[in-house]
């Protein structure tokens, strides 16, 4: 049955995944990929705060399958940001392509650890 949850919860992650990405994008604007940064990013800190909250045993591994496993890996988007940077890396300024990559992963990861230590 669990199954189930995690299946409705990454819908669920998808469709809000495309919301905040589209309400980022439209208020800020260019071309730079900020709204699949922020989706990255900020999912990255939401799976550390479910994750510091599975090691202190506030939440069960079932409920951090429902809500990392299917919200948050529907909601984050690593294939986008890859896609994205490769484009970037094809175009000039070849730098931003990479700058987009490194800080993607400096900034989630970041987030991801920020995540943890927010719940130990």
């Amino acid at each position: 049955m669990i199954w189930l949850w995690v299946a409705a919860a990454g819908g669920a992650g998808a469709v809000v995944r495309y919301l905040v990405d589209l309400a980022v994008t439209t208020n800020i604007g260019g071309d730079a990929p900020w709204g699949t940064w922020v989706v990255n990013v900020t999912g990255s800190f939401l799976a550390g705060v479910v994750a510091g909250l599975v090691i202190r045993e506030m939440v069960t591994l079932e409920l951090s399958a429902v809500v990392a496993g299917g919200f948050l890996g529907a909601y984050t988007t690593f294939s986008t940001a890859m896609v994205q940077a490769a484009l970037q890396v094809e175009e000039p300024p070849r730098i931003a392509g990479i700058v987009n990559l490194v800080g993607t992963l400096v900034a989630s990861l970041l987030a991801a650890f920020g995540g943890v230590a927010l719940v130990s």
